[in-house]
């Protein structure tokens, strides 16, 4: 039981921050439009490029990503069926397109992020971070 609790705790992780790494980049044009201060703020816009940097470089390596990884060691020693919130979650997650599409994805989105850092640069930036 507790293993598919912390199970369903890391796909809501993962699932708020894929939210997260999707929306800012919309977010960052719309705000600059609408002169919101903190889409330029340098830490915020630091930890969007270098997330989506680490999405885009592990779909290149083929490797998985580490919070699928601990969910799926968790939800290992649980077994049983699934419960609400994975299944709902999952549903939002995890979609059955060919792993190319996503990789794809990510690179696109990675690099728009980059390109967005020189259009709509954060406070005291002209750069992306290292």
């Amino acid at each position: 039981m507790a293993a598919t609790v912390l199970a369903d705790a890391v796909l809501v992780l993962h699932a708020l921050l894929a939210l997260a790494l999707v929306a800012l980049l919309p977010l960052c044009w719309a705000g600059a439009a609408a002169g919101w201060r903190w889409v330029r703020h340098p830490g915020v816009r630091t930890l969007h490029l270098a997330g989506l940097a680490a999405v885009a470089a592990l779909a290149m390596l083929d490797l998985r990503c580490p919070l699928t990884v601990l969910e799926d060691r968790l939800r290992g020693s649980a077994g049983g069926q699934p419960g609400a919130i994975e299944r709902h979650v999952e549903a939002l997650l995890y979609w059955d397109l060919p792993t190319s599409a996503f990789t794809g994805a990510y690179v696109a989105y990675a690099l728009a992020t980059a390109v967005t850092w020189f259009v709509v640069p954060p406070r005291g930036a002209t750069t992306p971070a290292p």
